[in-house]
């Protein structure tokens, strides 16, 4: 039978229950207590004969002549319905065989009941429509090899599949994890735009669009506030963090999303160096308070959150690889290099890139936990120079599974350098490098008033999806889809 087909089928019993006086789609229901109560407290139900409301989708129908059962679930937990003609009014019995469907939501009255295979139930005295599903939910959901189609209709795949519906209540435990972390340790939480008229905080790609009000164009941000949040800094909050939306108008990739969730705080007088420590709980925090555990199984790595971080040093790695010196070796020297280990430019090839371009290809076998330091100034434009080496910046990242999964930084908080830095910047944009970042007046004017020496730190929903074990995009509730003709 064709969903047309299908759709008509199911009109016909949305016009018999009106027929019989039962409204279809009510606002209201008698409901009174949850499918997972009523299964904790059977025993309690059962014993004193206590009638129970119950409501849910029915996911499964079976059962002819005098009897018949229902699967129902409500989010908490399932259920088995025994409807039995010689407990309700024939009509209502009646009704139920012929207008019910799998996959409509109704209301169940009745009693604890066990059955002869000791399976707990509610024997139903009276029922109710809450909902008629016009469409059926399929059979054949986990036989399904078209994955794009779990994506597009994430809600059946939800419904069908436990091991997804567990991952996006992890996934909610992860940000909540993450998030009574720094309430605890005195953090404010914030939020900062989502649209700026100058992106910045991070070297990526924003989305461009008009702000008829204003009549000025405007952009999704990169960051998550990183420059508005150490303005707060500036403005005497000591401790911030905000968990919100970032947008990237980029690539897409098993790591790479264009719309995802970011994590980012700064905390004054504080530095790389304590940084370290305050990561390192942070990581364990979440880890153990959504799974339980330290160890995952990522990709082809092995990684234990409860080892020792060892730090990686970005110049000696580079050396010892590619066999020149990031921080001294000219432009040309460094793009050839980069040719030589089959590293694809876009239109303006420049040092910088190439050199972050090798140092990706290298990560790839470092299974982690594990900080890399040593980073050249020209690829951190808003990182504080190492006093002992000032060719690179206190800046940490968290390499995990052969990727950066994290970052965090002493800030730059000396105007004169970070003008210099985005004017660096600035020039590589003039030449076609389009993720370059963009000099701000404003930020360098709120920094001319002082701010204070402090620690930044950025984490992303790839975490998640790393520990998941799972693409980005699979890890995401409703993930961007082309739409299907």
């Amino acid at each position: 039978m064709s969903e047309n087909d299908i759709r008509a089928e199911r009109l016909k019993k949305l016009e018999i229950l009106k027929a019989a006086g039962m409204e279809v789609y009510p606002a209201h229901t008698d409901r009174d207590t949850t499918i997972a109560d009523f299964v904790a407290k059977f025993e309690e139900f059962e014993q004193s004969a206590r009638q129970a409301s119950l409501a849910g989708r029915i996911l499964s129908l079976r059962g002819q002549g005098g009897i018949m059962f229902a699967d129902i679930f409500d989010g908490t937990a399932k259920v088995q319905l025994v409807i039995q003609k010689e407990e309700l009014d024939e009509k209502i019995f009646e009704l139920f065989g012929s207008a019910v469907d799998m996959g409509d939501f109704i209301e169940a009255t009745g009693v604890a009941y066990k059955t002869k295979r000791g399976e707990k139930s509610l024997k139903i005295s009276s029922w109710k429509m809450l909902s008629k599903s016009l469409l059926p939910i399929p059979s054949t959901w986990f036989g399904i090899k078209d994955e794009e189609l779990k994506l597009r209709q994430r809600y059946l795949d939800i419904l069908l599949n436990e091991d997804v519906r567990k991952m996006f209540e992890r996934r909610a435990k992860f940000w909540q994890s993450a998030r009574e972390f720094y309430l605890a340790r005195g953090f404010l939480e914030v939020e900062t735009p989502a649209l700026e008229t100058t992106p910045g905080g991070a070297d990526a790609r924003p989305f461009k669009t008009h702000h008829n009000a204003l009549d000025i164009d405007v952009y999704l941000r990169i960051s998550c506030g990183e420059l508005w949040q150490k303005e707060l800094l500036i403005a005497g909050f000591p401790k911030v963090f905000e968990i919100g939306r970032i947008f990237r108008n980029e690539g897409q990739s098993r790591e790479h999303l264009q719309d995802y969730t970011q994590l980012e705080s700064y905390e004054a007088y504080a530095d790389a160096s304590s940084g370290m420590k305050f990561v390192q709980e942070l990581y364990r925090h979440i880890a153990k308070e959504t799974y339980g555990q330290y160890s995952f199984k990522i990709g082809e790595h092995e990684v234990d959150l409860a080892d020792d971080w060892p730090t990686i040093d970005f110049s000696t790695v580079i050396k010892k690889e590619f066999g020149i010196d990031p921080i001294s070796c000219s432009e040309k020297e460094a793009i050839q290099t980069a040719k030589d280990a089959g590293v694809t430019f876009g239109d303006s090839p420049n040092k910088a890139r190439a050199v972050d371009h090798l140092w990706k290809q290298l990560r790839k076998s470092i299974a982690g936990p594990a900080f890399l330091v040593g980073v050249p100034v020209f690829l951190e434009p808003l990182a504080k120079r190492s006093s002992a080496n000032p060719d690179v910046v206190e800046r940490i990242q968290i390499i995990l599974a052969g990727s950066e999964v994290g970052k965090g930084y002493s800030e730059l908080n000396d105007p004169q350098d970070q003008r210099a830095r985005f004017e660096e910047q600035q020039k590589l944009r003039d030449a076609g490098d389009d993720e370059a970042q963009r000099l701000d007046e404003d930020y360098i004017r709120a920094m001319e008033y002082g701010m204070p020496p402090a620690f930044g730190f950025g984490v992303s929903e790839r975490l998640f999806s790393f520990l998941e074990n799972r693409p980005a995009h699979e890890a995401q509730l409703f993930p961007l889809l082309r739409p299907r003709n």
